[in-house]
């Protein structure tokens, strides 16, 4: 789908099919020229309502006002709306409240909109949709810095697209996607953007003493991969290592999860896919920070060499952890991928992305990313950068040393759960802070993506299945510390 912007009036660009964000209830702008047709569809203009007009060739759609995030999950609304007819170029005005970031998130939403996910289908749709063109004509007469725009475009078209990566790999089976292929992907994303790639296998996992992720990987027939990503741009404006929690499978382990939750544990490998797609649009959009990208890959099965409960293990900075839950196996896994990212990297900001918990999707819903932090301020930094610019949401979950007490063993230095039942995704983030040094004691946030990383049904600007959580969100923080 292309899509671009031709310095002319709407009325002047040839498209089958226009595109009309409906502000005013009133149908009284400048775009709006079906009232009448609207009045009797008792179309209310509500937030990414649609109405198309066949006669007059418009689809109307419904926006509480220009903000980015509004615009955004209408710009999708209206593709979805269209998919199945026929029109194939589509036109749409400038719609601009402050700057040009509306329309990038627009653009955003149109390419996040039209993403299907049909691997395993045998019968595919079709794409029609051939073109959107934007008009420098805009909805309130407001100049439009013309090369501003077409940045703010090509830059959308870069971070959608890298979030509809991250879907197709979230999305593939875990038949078909497992350690060795992750590892294969990023290779081949290495080699195709001019990033730096090095993959450790068993054997050099066992030599760098990752004896926690090698517990959780120890039953499952493919063996385990941790990658490391480079973006290594001349002097860059500041160092980021993002770590994230590539489990292609997910069955619990031997304390096995019920059959229903084990659906979808496709999408235990969501952070991992993340720092994937971020790394993807950091390369293309060449910022200015050096960023490193890790991910543990590892399949969580059972079988006679499975790890247990009761089990204790020796991590990568050597603290020893009891096993009382197998199915606590994502933090194992960063826990050492973590010690290992700090070993290498002596990083200015060290993010980590995860599936990691189903209470914080009970805590926060399942479209909300819940950060934690040592440091108020880094975690800040993110919760704005996700509502005023990538449209994610995000809130922080604070640390609380009663919390932090739950984690305590009588054998260990540590359990991999807490004793209680309450404040799973805050004792998660308590258990990983055991594992960040001083270095980097005040540079590290946690991001749980267990909530918003795949939903069974569709919202916003996403489809039912994988969203790309994160990278979006990721990538707006990048660019904010590259200032």
């Amino acid at each position: 789908m292309k899509i671009q912007l031709k310095d002319k009036k709407l009325k002047d660009i040839d498209a089958q099919l226009e595109i009309v964000f409906v502000v005013n209830r009133d149908f009284e702008d400048l775009f709006v020229r079906d009232a009448k047709e609207l009045k009797k569809l008792n179309f209310k203009a509500e937030q990414d309502s649609t109405a198309l007009i066949v006669g007059s060739d418009r689809i109307y759609v419904g926006v509480d006002d220009l903000k980015s995030y509004n615009l955004r999950t209408a710009a999708a609304k209206a593709i979805k709306a269209i998919q199945l007819t026929t029109y194939s170029t589509l036109k749409v005005a400038s719609y601009i409240n402050e700057d040009e970031t509306s329309i990038e998130a627009m653009v955003e939403g149109f390419i996040l909109g039209a993403y299907r996910f049909e691997r395993y289908k045998s019968e595919k749709s079709k794409n029609v949709i051939e073109s959107i063109t934007f008009s420098t004509q805009s909805f309130n007469a407001q100049t439009l810095d013309i090369q501003k725009a077409k940045e703010a475009i090509a830059k959308a078209h870069v971070v959608a697209t890298s979030t509809n990566f991250t879907r197709d790999i979230v999305n593939t089976t875990p038949d078909d996607c497992y350690p060795e292929v992750l590892a294969d992907i990023a290779t081949h994303l290495a080699k195709e953007q001019g990033l730096e790639c090095n993959v450790l296998k068993p054997n050099e996992i066992k030599e760098q003493k990752m004896e926690a992720l090698l517990a959780v990987a120890r039953a499952s027939r493919h063996k385990p991969r941790v990658i490391h990503l480079m973006h290594k741009p001349k002097n860059p404006k500041a160092v980021v290592s993002l770590v994230g929690k590539g489990l292609t499978y997910d069955s619990g382990g031997l304390s096995l999860k019920p059959s229903e939750h084990m659906v979808t544990m496709k999408a235990d490998k969501s952070g991992g896919s993340a720092v994937l797609g971020i790394m993807r649009a950091v390369a293309i959009l060449k910022l200015p920070i050096e960023v490193h990208g890790f991910v543990g890959a590892v399949e969580n099965m059972i079988g006679g060499d499975a790890y247990k409960p009761d089990d204790v293990l020796v991590s990568k900075n050597g603290k020893t952890i009891e096993v009382r839950n197998t199915d606590a196996e994502g933090r194992l896994v960063l826990a050492d991928v973590l010690a290992y990212a700090q070993q290498e990297v002596k990083a200015d900001y060290l993010y980590d992305m995860a599936t990691l918990t189903g209470a914080c999707v009970v805590g926060v819903g399942e479209y909300t990313i819940g950060i934690m932090s040592n440091d108020s301020k880094a975690s800040q930094t993110i919760v704005e950068v996700g509502h005023e610019v990538s449209g994610e949401l995000v809130t922080k979950l604070d640390f609380n040393r009663y919390l932090k007490a739950t984690l305590k063993s009588n054998i260990a230095d540590i359990c991999n759960i807490s004793n209680t039942r309450y404040g799973g995704a805050i004792t998660a983030g308590l258990f990983l802070s055991e594992f960040i040094d001083e270095n980097h004691k005040n540079k590290w946030v946690h991001l749980d993506i267990a909530g918003p990383s795949f939903v069974e049904h569709e919202w916003g600007e996403n489809p039912a299945g994988a969203s790309g959580a994160g990278v979006r969100l990721i990538v707006a923080t990048l660019e904010h510390l590259a200032r």
